[in-house]
């Protein structure tokens, strides 16, 4: 590519053009769209499908740049290390270390007492339940001697509120810093709000005025600043799956445990309320959330508190989607289930951009015409098949090349196309001859017309306009008619023969597409049944665990072929690696048997003889080394006058295109 630059002192102001030299070319494509659908199509042709061969090709990536796996693998790192991020009991841990201060300062201020009512409270302390939670509801009504522990003890329970709130919602922790009963007023306040607005949105309403609203007057328990109700939604819903994960990522002790000190945290008869409520409309409003699982992590390292903890889950949660959603393993799942916000946040810019070099390449490939989504997936299109088959072509010409069998890649288009006699002006994208004598007699008409007019030069040399020009009008001729029966019984993929049989097809129909389009081509493919192949069919024709060989059935389809163009020469080409086993009987369908039985074998020979009578010569390709074939091919070329041959698979295009190319030129 070039870049335009201005040139300092240019007095003309004027631009000048060269190479681009400021780093990676900014235009570029993120990936070669060709090479991208050369690599799917191999795969479709060796037994693949068009989906799973796409969703391949994103996993791996294209010109050394990573795929999904890649990108998963970074998510899978980070998830195994946030799986081992800390104790999710950090809390009771804290609230255990807390109240053991608090009675050790209450202990010490008792045995500096005299009276009896400092021995009832010692007594009372003693007989404190073993457990946190237990112990921290028993002293609710307990009447504090000093002033230290009782400070403790309320910080406790300051702690536990904002810690339930703070994992509900990112950033309560500074609204309540400070113990103002009007913070807490402020929260429930906007706990009352943000139910009303989730049950307006909950009943179809259009909340857009009342979001903005509630966003200008509650903001700050908002850090992430969500731009409309759904992302509000599920922002809370979110933090309320994580927390009822990491509760069951807790040993039932310290479930119930912790359970208790919220609940007592939440004691609050108003605010308990709201929040229930909240927990009620997140749930109908997200359903689909994970909320019964096990987060999976192992523990250890710092106690984290209920908030930490509840984070730790949700950002593992979300490093647990992206994997799936990078994983592409879902039926029907598309790169425009990855969360790239999500991908970004996680990731980075880097890895968000190459994940969208990657969208772009599968939405390029649609572009560009190379592939179509349908109800059943992504397919090939007769463009991406004739792409497959000028490759598959070009590999065929460079071995016959380097076999030395003389020029192969002829680029002659055949035999023309025969005059009718009439001719007609020029138009845009016309491949017909020019008529050069008609075009010049347009010319000089126009030249003496205009010069007895006085409108036109007298110079002497001539000049052709496109109006001069005229075609002489063509009618296509069919030179040659040809048949190729492919085997697709299921030992051609055991074998490894299904992908070279495929591409061979595909090559030998590019070049009669393309150099020798009066031709006529019909591939027939066949196991148990025969059936006509369009180019798009082959490619995309998978394996089948189907028992039957019917050549017979393929061999009458091949018939009707050379039928219907009675004046070209009929050339029939087989590719098999079995000898026939299957044959059609009275009621149209196949009778299969193995090993091959007279009948088969006399049904298959009788298409034989009908194709010989037509003039027809039968070559056949023969593939492995079934002795049974063996013999029958050896026979029913004698009987039809054809050839056998035995190419190597890798030799297979370019024996089968070799023979055809001989086959016009000798005019069997």
């Amino acid at each position: 590519m070039s870049a335009e630059r201005y040139e300092p002192g240019d007095p003309h102001g004027r631009f000048r053009y060269g190479p681009w030299r400021g780093g990676p070319d900014p235009l570029a494509a993120p990936y070669d769209v060709r090479a991208a659908i050369d690599k799917i199509g191999s795969d479709v042709l060796s037994a693949g499908n068009v989906r799973d061969s796409l969703r391949e090709l994103l996993r791996e990536g294209l010109d050394g740049r990573g795929g999904l796996d890649r990108l998963a693998e970074k998510i899978r790192k980070m998830r195994n290390a946030a799986r081992r991020r800390g104790d999710l009991g950090g809390t009771l841990d804290q609230v255990r270390s807390a109240l053991d201060q608090a009675l050790a300062a209450e202990r010490e201020a008792l045995a500096g007492e005299e009276g009896d009512d400092a021995r009832f409270a010692e007594m009372e302390l003693d007989t404190l339940p073993d457990d946190v939670a237990g112990a921290v509801r028993g002293l609710d009504a307990y009447d504090w001697h000093s002033p230290e522990a009782r400070q403790t003890y309320e910080q406790i329970k300051q702690m536990l509120q904002r810690e339930v709130l703070d994992a509900q919602f990112a950033g309560m922790k500074q609204a309540l810093e400070s113990p103002d009963p009007e913070a807490m007023q402020r929260v429930k306040d906007m706990l009352a709000d943000l139910n009303q607005l989730l049950a307006k949105h909950a009943r179809s309403e259009d909340t857009s005025d009342a979001f903005r609203e509630f966003m200008d007057k509650h903001g700050e328990f908002f850090p992430e600043q969500p731009e409309t109700v759904e992302e509000l939604i599920d922002a809370l819903a979110r933090r309320q799956a994580a927390a009822q994960r990491m509760m069951n990522s807790l040993s039932p002790e310290q479930r119930e445990q912790l359970g208790q000190l919220m609940a007592q945290a939440m004691a609050d008869a108003d605010l308990a309320s709201e929040m229930a409520q909240l927990g009620d409309n997140l749930r109908a409003l997200r359903p689909g959330l994970d909320r019964g699982s096990d987060a999976g992590m192992r523990g250890g390292g710092e106690g984290l508190g209920y908030s930490e903890a509840v984070q730790a889950v949700a950002e593992l949660a979300d490093l647990e989607a992206l994997e799936a959603q990078l994983s592409q393993s879902g039926w029907g799942s598309t790169l425009d289930d990855v969360d790239v916000d999500l991908l970004e946040q996680r990731l980075g810019n880097e890895a968000a951009r190459d994940f969208q070099a990657l969208r772009d390449l599968e939405r390029e490939l649609e572009a560009q015409g190379y592939l179509t989504r349908g109800d059943d997936g992504m397919r090939l299109t007769p463009r991406a098949v004739r792409r497959l088959g000028q490759s598959a072509l070009k590999r065929v010409f460079d071995q016959l090349a380097a076999s030395g069998n003389g020029d192969h890649a002829d680029h002659r288009t055949g035999a023309a196309d025969e005059p009718t006699g009439l001719t007609r002006p020029w138009v845009f994208g016309d491949e017909l001859p020019i008529d050069a004598s008609r075009t010049v007699a347009n010319s000089l008409r126009r030249r003496a017309l205009r010069s007895s007019t006085g409108s036109g030069s007298g110079g002497g040399g001539m000049l052709l306009d496109v109006e001069d020009f005229e075609v002489t009008e063509t009618e296509r001729r069919t030179t040659a008619v040809v048949a190729l029966c492919v085997d697709l019984s299921f030992s051609m993929v055991q074998d490894g023969r299904w992908g070279p049989m495929k591409q061979t097809a595909l090559a030998l129909n590019h070049l009669i597409e393309t150099r020798f389009r009066q031709d006529a081509l019909q591939v027939i493919g066949f196991n148990r049944l025969a059936r006509r192949l369009t180019p798009v069919q082959l490619a995309e024709a998978e394996p089948e665990w189907i028992q039957g060989t019917n050549l017979q059935h393929a061999l009458l389809l091949a018939t009707r072929h050379l039928r219907r163009h009675p004046d070209a020469e009929p050339v029939v080409l087989v590719v098999t690696d079995g000898e026939p086993t299957a044959h059609l009987t009275g009621d149209g369908g196949a009778a299969f048997r193995w090993p091959s039985t007279p009948e088969t074998i006399r049904a298959t020979v009788a298409q034989v003889d009908e194709l010989a009578r037509y003039g027809a010569t039968l070559n056949t390709f023969m593939l492995g080394d079934d002795p049974g074939l063996a013999r029958f091919v050896d026979a029913i070329a004698r009987r039809a006058g054809g050839r056998v041959f035995t190419p190597d698979i890798g030799r297979l295009g370019e024996y089968v295109v070799s023979d055809y190319l001989q086959a016009r030129r000798g005019r069997r």
